[in-house]
């Protein structure tokens, strides 16, 4: 979608929604299961007469992975006339009995894109730390039996604070033309038997987050020392961190823009 604005007709609306990505492939269209994506657009599309509707997104989520709050913007016929609170309850209604649904609906304003836009966005990675599998949040966390001592994962998720190449901690199959990112937030919490990574920067490589996460449980199991979380980052070589994390414990939980368009 070009960021110049809507097509001539149409108005662009400014979304923020909720998924549980059980099941489906992610956010982008793809011919090999459900995405997200295709989902809205489609539930969108019966709001609006069946018009085609076109969408874009603040972040690509992979397969499995879920958002409490994803901002997505839609391109809406302007004859419909329809306001925030119909958009929102009409495009809910129509994504039955799919686990998404609008939370927010607002007119964006002239120039504003879902993407380009943002200036932040937010994950949370959650553990659930005990012996026993995980049942009833079992597609929502990665179940580690290993005790993790989340003081050690926060000092050293410290060190990785900051602007650097995180070649270390990139996909191989990622897409992006430079390493170099700038993380602005890592705190490791716990509270009981779970234990959340928090995280935020401008944007993230591919399975960034959850390869942070990977490593960071090899600190908090103890077989990794706090400062060799360091030494993996400078030394720009993807074999040398964790595993990548499951997808299930990672949620999109906040996109920040410069002007928030639900205010």
């Amino acid at each position: 979608m070009e960021h110049d604005g809507p097509a001539q007709g149409y108005r662009r609306w400014a979304l923020k929604i909720e998924y549980d990505g059980t099941g489906l492939v992610g956010w982008q269209r793809q011919n090999n299961g459900l995405s997200v994506q295709e989902l809205l657009e489609k539930a969108a599309s019966r709001l609006a007469g069946d018009a085609p509707v076109m969408s874009a997104t603040a972040g690509r989520t992979d397969a499995g992975v879920h958002a409490s709050a994803m901002v997505v913007q839609l391109d809406l016929p302007e004859q419909d006339r329809l306001d925030a609170r119909q958009i929102r309850d009409g495009i809910s209604f129509h994504l039955k009995p799919h686990r998404i649904a609008v939370l927010e609906a607002a007119p964006a304003s002239k120039g504003w894109h879902a993407r380009f836009s943002a200036i932040s966005r937010r994950y949370r990675y959650t553990i659930l730390n005990r012996p026993t599998r995980a049942v009833l949040n079992a597609d929502h966390v990665w179940h580690v039996r290993r005790p993790l001592d989340e003081v050690a994962m926060h000092e050293a998720a410290r060190t990785l604070l900051g602007r650097h190449d995180f070649s270390s901690f990139r996909a191989a199959s990622c897409q992006a033309s430079s390493p170099v990112r700038t993380l602005d937030c890592l705190n490791v919490t716990r509270d009981g038997m779970l234990i959340y990574l928090d995280v935020e920067a401008r944007s993230f490589l591919h399975h960034q987050v959850r390869n942070l996460a990977g490593s960071l449980q090899l600190v908090g199991s103890g077989q990794w020392p706090i400062d060799k979380l360091r030494t993996v980052l400078d030394a720009c070589d993807r074999r040398k961190a964790g595993p990548t994390a499951p997808p299930e414990g990672l949620c999109l939980v906040g996109v920040g823009y410069l002007q928030d368009p639900f205010a």
